[in-house]
């Protein structure tokens, strides 16, 4: 079972880009809500991606109605500045859905308000607006890797020159 990521609207390829390059070094999927601030073939996007994208899991959404219908039951976490849980007092199910928001506006607050228990927030100083969204992205899933113990990834890096051993 795989993690999902789901970008809500976003508006900026090189972030998405750098979500997928995320998405696919973890074995997640990424979904896509619509409208997206760009298109799919930007150059920036695939730059963001470099190679890795044509390895992507990759599903997009005409609208957020669309992605319940098309996910029925998902259990989904919202990652929001605005959410009242912090992103580490939750544990995440090895096929949960993680959802950001875009760039400028986050997850509207009316679904944030639906989903409270759901809502997780990264804890910052209070005279930032907001963490960067692909630096989001890779904070939280790796807090669900983390406490899925890794599982199917590498644990060990070699050296290439020299043993470890």
């Amino acid at each position: 079972m795989a993690l999902n990521i789901v970008l809500y609207e976003p508006e900026i390829p090189a972030n998405t880009g750098n979500i997928g390059r995320t998405c696919v070094a973890t074995g997640s999927r990424l979904h896509l809500i619509e409208p997206l601030g760009f298109l799919l073939g930007e150059k920036e996007l695939r730059r963001a991606g470099m190679d890795y994208w044509k390895d992507l899991d990759v599903t997009t959404y005409l609208d957020y109605e669309d992605f319940l219908q098309k996910n029925p039951g998902a259990k989904i976490y919202m990652a929001s500045t605005k959410a009242p849980n912090i992103y580490t007092d939750v544990q995440y199910e090895p096929d949960c859905y993680i959802m950001f928001g875009k760039e400028s506006a986050g997850i509207p607050e009316e679904i944030l308000h639906e989903n409270r228990e759901m809502a997780v927030r990264i804890p910052m100083n209070p005279s930032i607006r907001s963490l960067n969204l692909s630096n989001s992205v890779a904070i939280v899933l790796y807090e669900a890797l983390r406490q899925q113990n890794f599982a199917h990834m590498q644990l060990r890096g070699n050296l290439t020159k020299y043993s470890w051993d």
